[in-house]
């Protein structure tokens, strides 16, 4: 159905994809792994006419079935592409927030390509086509979803949507690029079910883009495998990963989080990683019967809002030097009971108490919670500036200031060039390091990391989570670290706590929860 011959596009600098020939078969799915910037994302944007105005096709062709849709030396035909898009090959994107618009309600955007291409029906029909797609795609209440604008939709539902407007025109190549990313276990369970459904009931073909290799172990037939803009490896999945033959794919394999063994401590590397019994450990924060709320609109003139609880009841404690896991799917309440733990949102009740300096936070997205205008060494010293405004007796001289920056930066793995370096100026792994510098600088008893390497490819994940560890055992900090993933939250826990609908239903030992979950739904997590 697909061929791609010797593509090459390079935007204002050198190439980005270097000499990529693929193929996609009727009916098969083709998984596309490797690093963030390996050429992944830019290979499918070019073959679905959509790359940027700046980029360049250096060489090679593109073709569906026996239609030439684009080649070297030749401006791309806009027109044959509209006329194939939504019809005939179209895309589901990795963050449908950003994709959806946010002005328009969901049915409406869906409609959309019934009005381009389908242009016989009328209003009702496509109405109706539309609901029969949501319910297709598993949006059970399909009426509402179509009556709602995005932000008005979860996660998965959002996904769901971008997903029922690719399929509505049964299309014969489907192109997914990380579609499951920022998705908890279970709902990322039910995409990927979904997309197997609609490659089995509709043979269309898939090409399936992603960094976690075990999705693509799992949904695709054939894997090719892209580094620095080249594809180094191609083959059935399980020969590529029984017998990959390039010391690259055999890195990335071996940085997917594995159960297995004991894990060890950062030290010696020879001892068991047990933590310490709980009466014998230090605590650093103590949650007593805590639940936090929001307030939500009702839509009555006469009850303007109410309190909603989005957690109920937690009780734990945290330990100095410890990595308390805290797992559970999107909107369980996790990131609403770190910031009553911060202090950021203050309509609480029960109790939340800290035997250490304030601590500090590790947020999901660097890209959104750094500064685009400021530097990388301005941005480590604000939080030491901030400090000394607080409490006066921990000011520090602009020198000294700029000494400790260095330092961390030091401390993070990243050498002093990057000090006067800007965000947009880094990768994402490189981003989320500065992140968790700032964290650190003020050297806070304990750092809640939200969702920090939801976003990263596998090897630059196996980074930052050594990066965690080896710091936690540098400076003795304790973590609260909040994760979807429940095999990277085994990877780095000491105890792991357990979270569904606000409430923590089990916390545990890490090996004793993962051997012996007392909970079922930690049972439905593990599988």
């Amino acid at each position: 159905m697909i061929r791609i011959e010797n593509l090459s596009v390079a935007f204002d600098g050198p190439e980005v994809v270097k000499n990529v020939s693929l193929t996609i078969e009727d009916g098969e799915i083709l998984g596309v792994v490797g690093e963030s910037g390996s050429g992944k994302s830019v290979t499918a944007l070019t073959l679905m006419g959509l790359a940027a105005q700046s980029a360049r096709v250096t060489t090679g062709k593109i073709y569906y079935d026996d239609t030439l849709l684009l080649e070297a030396g030749k401006p791309r035909d806009n027109g044959l592409y509209r006329e194939f898009q939504g019809d005939k090959m179209s895309m589901v994107f990795q963050e449908p927030m950003t994709s959806l618009n946010p002005t328009k309600k969901a049915g409406i955007q869906v409609e959309e390509m019934l009005i381009l291409h389908a242009k016989d029906m009328t209003r009702e029909e496509r109405r109706e086509k539309v609901l029969e797609t949501f319910r297709n795609v598993g949006l059970q209440d399909a009426e509402r979803v179509y009556g709602c604008y995005p932000h008005q939709l979860s996660g998965g539902m959002r996904q769901r949507v971008m997903i029922a407007m690719a399929v509505i025109l049964h299309p014969g190549l489907i192109v997914a690029d990380e579609p499951t990313t920022a998705l908890d276990v279970s709902v990322q369970n039910q995409i990927m079910d979904l997309l197997q459904k609609i490659n089995r009931e509709q043979k269309n073909s898939l090409l399936f883009i992603t960094h976690d290799l075990n999705l693509a172990r799992r949904l695709c037939g054939r894997i090719a495998v892209m580094q620095d803009g080249r594809v180094v490896e191609s083959g059935p999945t399980e020969e590529i990963f029984e017998n990959p033959r390039q010391d690259y794919t055999k890195k990335l394999i071996a940085a997917v989080p594995k159960r297995i063994g004991k894990k060890k401590t950062q030290k010696g590397g020879q001892e068991d990683r047990e933590p310490e019994k709980s009466p014998e450990r230090e605590k650093l924060a103590e949650i007593r019967n805590l639940s936090v709320f929001y307030r939500e609109n009702t839509g009555s003139f006469f009850e303007r809002s109410r309190k909603k609880c989005v957690v109920e009841h937690a009780d734990f404690q945290i330990y100095r030097g410890e990595i308390l896991g805290l797992v559970g799917e999107s909107g369980c309440g996790k990131t609403s009971l770190s910031k009553a733990i911060l202090g950021i949102n203050r309509m609480t009740e029960g109790e939340v108490i800290h035997y250490s300096n304030a601590p500090q936070m590790v947020f999901q997205d660097p890209y959104s919670s750094l500064n685009p205008v400021k530097t990388v060494g301005w941005l480590l010293q604000e939080p030491l500036r901030a400090q000394g405004i607080l409490d006066p007796s921990k000011e520090m001289s602009p020198a000294d200031r700029e000494a400790a920056a260095y330092e961390m930066l030091r401390k993070v793995g990243l050498e002093e060039k990057y000090f006067h370096r800007k965000p947009s100026q880094l990768s994402g792994g490189q981003r989320q390091r500065i992140s968790i510098g700032q964290a650190l600088i003020t050297k806070p008893g304990l750092v809640i990391a939200d969702e920090p390497v939801s976003a990263l490819d596998v090897t630059i994940q196996a980074q930052i989570l050594e990066l965690i560890r080896s710091l936690q055992a540098e400076l003795g900090t304790a973590f609260l670290f909040i994760s979807h993933d429940i095999n990277v939250i085994y990877q780095v826990s000491d105890r792991i706590m357990v979270m569904r609908d606000g409430k923590i239903l089990e916390i545990g030992e890490t090996e004793e929860l993962f051997q012996n979950p007392k909970n079922e739904y930690t049972r439905e997590l593990l599988r």
